[in-house]
């Protein structure tokens, strides 16, 4: 779909606000000056971004209480799980100073296809999915290769397991070949305590991120972990049987057992579809985990893995070294890059 063109009184609109929100934004960094010169704030001290709503940030500070902060004006793209540096002021709230490095970063395009950070400082990626919404490899193996592509641990989480049939259906025999790749897998159900256990103890000591499609009660999962918390649940619409939308920011949530942080889990919205269009085709290569034993043995220095002879990945899904479902998967990802 081409992008609609702006017209002239549109484009005045667009610059105008552009122009009064870099003015309201110098203007608050010379008063920041003024209140830190004059000691309106108090010492230097370091805090996480529990979560961001444009301009202002909810900071939580060494109590592992959450403080309204703005931002200087020369801090934009703060995220949430950044780890910054903080000011607390004389009214309660405070101001945002300076950003510590990143130990990673996870980004997705936005609507514009403009490669976005939506959290970072994560050690997981949590990829939940569920028997309703029915899942889809293909958007399973998307999470996948971004996981890759930003070296973020992926974990397979397998949620509602109380609607599967006995044995596990075809959901069991997938879930079984992500598990004979080297991905944690785990199962788990809202409808009772089994499996929570084996989550928590992957989230323990780790700040993660829980993501997937809607629906597949990524929301009710993190309900269950931090009962103090208070979640809003999208119901699953019993016409379409997928998920609504409900969460509208990244959040940072810590979980304490006995008074003490073991883990922090960061709820991302709702999305359906992973996109990848920063990633080129070598990126997507290397995010298939199996590919990589085979990689750099084709025939052709330039190989694209299509129909040339002497592909290597071509015979290791004819030898079944590579499962053909995965390799279909692969293609249709590239296909999708090129359109």
């Amino acid at each position: 779909m081409s992008k609609r063109k702006l017209s002239r009184q549109q484009r005045w609109r667009v610059e105008k606000v552009q122009a009064e929100r870099a003015q309201r934004a110098e203007k608050r960094d010379v008063q920041d000056a003024e209140k830190l010169a004059a000691g309106e704030y108090g010492a230097e001290q370091p805090g996480r971004v529990m979560a961001h709503f444009g301009r202002t940030l909810e900071v939580r500070n060494a109590d592992g209480m959450p403080v309204r902060c703005h931002l200087r004006a020369n801090l934009d793209g703060l995220v949430t799980g950044d780890r910054v540096i903080w000011r607390a002021g004389q009214d309660g709230s405070g101001v945002v100073v300076a950003r510590e490095e990143r130990d990673s970063v996870l980004k997705r395009p936005d609507s514009r296809g403009l490669l976005k950070p939506v959290a970072a400082n994560i050690d997981q990626l949590l990829i939940v999915f569920a028997a309703e919404p029915a899942p889809h490899p293909n958007l399973i193996d998307r999470y996948l290769v971004a996981a890759e592509a930003t070296d973020i641990a992926p974990v397979l989480v397998l949620n509602k397991t109380d609607l599967l049939p006995e044995g596990g259906g075809e959901l069991g025999t997938l879930l079984e070949r992500y598990h004979a790749l080297g991905y944690p897998v785990i199962r788990t159900t809202t409808a009772s305590d089994a499996g929570l256990d084996a989550l928590r103890q992957q989230l323990e000591g780790r700040t993660s991120v829980f993501v997937g499609q809607s629906g597949v009660g990524k929301s009710s999962l993190i309900d269950l972990l931090l009962p103090d918390e208070t979640l809003r649940i999208g119901a699953l619409s019993e016409d379409s049987r997928k998920g609504t939308h409900t969460t509208t920011t990244a959040r940072l949530y810590a979980m304490r057992s006995d008074e003490v942080t073991n883990g922090e889990l960061i709820d991302s919205p709702g999305i359906r579809e992973f996109g990848l269009i920063h990633l080129d085709e070598q990126d997507v290569t290397d995010g298939f985990i199996e590919f990589r034993p085979f990689i750099g043995h084709c025939r052709f220095r330039d190989c694209r893995h299509r129909n040339e002879p002497g592909c290597a990945l071509l015979n290791a899904v004819e030898t079944g070294k590579i499962h053909q479902q995965r390799f279909a998967s692969y293609r249709r990802i590239l296909d999708s890059l090129e359109a």
